[in-house]
């Protein structure tokens, strides 16, 4: 059986920012500061200009323009900036693997992210953390395609259905793109309950120990990877993971988000 460990000793780790790792830091302090986050994100010039602009957005629908990141944060929340400054850094960080339509990619990223902080939010966890955790699942795949570029080609051949990404990698490659991830996230020191929902996306129901989070991620996920997707998407879900959350398929039908809805980085 291949371990991660191996794994990883193939491929080149990808190299993160000062800011990054700062910032990541700041997710296992529940003390950290507006002040503090703000300081660490205005070292980057890029990265404030970035979300500078995300701020200014149709997205967030500000009553007034803002001009500094002390601004933003005040505006937007801290958790909200943070989270957004760590996805720039990650979407930074990884070379595009030939095959891959990184566009695309991305735009399924930032779609697992919105149904991640919709469903967290119905069930009052921390949305932000969700948000992240969505949009980090399929770093994996990148890692996938640099140590295994031809198994790639497989991985993303069509048709596509919901979960069927997962199967094909843990065939070929002997883990999925989430369980990558969460190795990843503990090298980069995130907080263990991200790193534990990344692992546990897969198939969140056959751990002894139920993460929601990775429920919840594992039902963006899926809603990530339909094509035109609507509210009668929820019927392709799996019942058993929503009944463990306790979600409602009424409530999830009558609320559900269109990708448009969601902020998009690129």
């Amino acid at each position: 059986m291949p371990s991660l460990d191996a794994f990883f000793a193939t491929i080149e780790l990808p190299s993160m920012s000062e800011v990054a790792h700062e910032l990541i830091e700041t997710l296992n302090h529940e003390s950290a500061s507006v002040t503090e986050v703000s300081q660490i994100i205005s070292r980057d010039p890029a990265l404030s200009a970035r979300l500078l602009r995300l701020a200014n957005s149709a997205q967030f629908g500000l009553p007034r323009g803002v001009n500094a990141i002390d601004d933003a944060v005040q505006m937007v929340g801290m958790s909200r900036v943070r989270a957004l400054a760590l996805s720039a850094c990650l979407s930074d960080a990884f070379a595009p693997p030939p095959g891959l339509k990184m566009p695309e990619f991305w735009q399924t990223s930032m779609a697992c992210a919105g149904y991640a902080q919709w469903l967290a939010g119905a069930l009052e966890m921390d949305t932000q953390q969700a948000w992240l955790t969505g949009m980090m699942l399929r770093l994996g795949e990148l890692l996938i395609g640099q140590t295994h570029p031809q198994a790639l080609a497989e991985i993303e051949r069509l048709p596509l259905a919901p979960g069927a990404r997962w199967e094909r990698e843990k065939r070929l490659i002997g883990f999925s793109e989430g369980q990558i991830t969460a190795e990843l996230a503990r090298r980069w020191n995130f907080p263990m309950q991200i790193a534990q929902a990344l692992e546990r996306a897969y198939d969140p129901l056959v751990e002894q120990a139920f993460s929601r989070l990775g429920a919840v991620v594992n039902l963006a996920g899926m809603l990530a990877d339909m094509p035109d997707v609507d509210a009668l998407a929820v019927d392709a879900l799996p019942l058993d993971v929503i009944q463990a959350l306790g979600l409602e398929v009424r409530w999830m039908k009558a609320t559900f988000p269109l990708p448009d809805s969601f902020i998009q980085l690129h």
